[in-house]
């Protein structure tokens, strides 16, 4: 049986600030798959990705990312990445599509096909009648929607979103979930947290739940079922259990 590439592999990743974080944190996610991160607040799932987003330095672990040492060579990792906080952070006096050449320069990528790809990504995100307009008067959700697609107009291979579907409408939302759908058919790895346990529910291939900021169970729905001794349970039930049976952070 053919191993399967790994897009993240963490091996005992630790972050304490004044109460430890992360403990020793251990967790591997595959190429071309869609991954929930799932937690309380102040579990750790939000320091866990800013440490693998280069944002955060570990205080001790591993970090690699396509097999690329993301703590020896930072720079590597993240031409092959992208980060999306919920709160985004574009620049109010460029429009979207100035904000998208502008991120794609940055990157180096070829200026025609970064042009082709901006069109396809604010069309796919409901932006194209907006992709003129100055950012200095869009929505939350709008800036969201802005913000994700500057992170994936240089075609990363790993996908790591914070919150992503944080102010917006029915109508934004299902625009980002068919577009991080499309990027993981094409061979994308997605790693998510999200509050909103339906969508986790319907769009992860696997599920991690932590507490404390240990890993205290993963796998696809039907394994976490067969782990509670349960057929039919909601993932909102599981979470729930499983959370509250969790021991206390360090």
């Amino acid at each position: 049986m053919t191993a399967r590439a790994t897009a993240l592999e963490l091996r005992g990743l630790t972050k304490r600030f004044d109460r430890l974080a992360v403990d020793a944190l251990d967790l591997t996610v595959y190429a071309g798959e869609f991954y929930a991160l799932l937690g309380a607040n102040g579990a750790g799932k939000t320091t866990t990705l800013r440490m693998v987003a280069g944002l955060l330095p570990p205080d001790a672990g591993v970090i690699r990312i396509s097999g690329i040492d993301a703590l020896k060579d930072p720079v590597a990792a993240k031409q092959i990445m992208a980060w999306v906080s919920d709160e985004p952070m574009i620049y109010d006096k460029l429009t979207p599509l100035e904000y998208l050449e502008f991120i794609a320069g940055l990157w180096g990528c070829d200026p025609a096909s970064a042009d082709v790809a901006a069109h396809e990504l604010l069309n796919s995100l409901g932006l194209a009648a907006h992709m003129h307009e100055r950012c200095e008067g869009f929505s939350k959700g709008m800036r969201q929607k802005v913000a994700l697609a500057g992170a994936l107009v240089h075609d990363p291979k790993l996908i790591i979103l914070d919150e992503p579907l944080t102010g917006l409408d029915a109508v934004s939302a299902r625009h980002v979930k068919g577009l991080l759908q499309a990027r993981v058919r094409s061979g994308c790895t997605v790693i998510m947290t999200t509050h909103i346990l339906e969508v986790a529910e319907r769009m992860a291939d696997r599920i991690g739940v932590i507490a404390a900021g240990r890993l205290i169970t993963e796998g696809t729905l039907t394994e976490l079922r067969q782990q509670m001794g349960q057929t039919d349970t909601s993932l909102e039930e599981m979470f729930v259990a499983l959370v509250e049976n969790a021991p206390a952070a360090a």
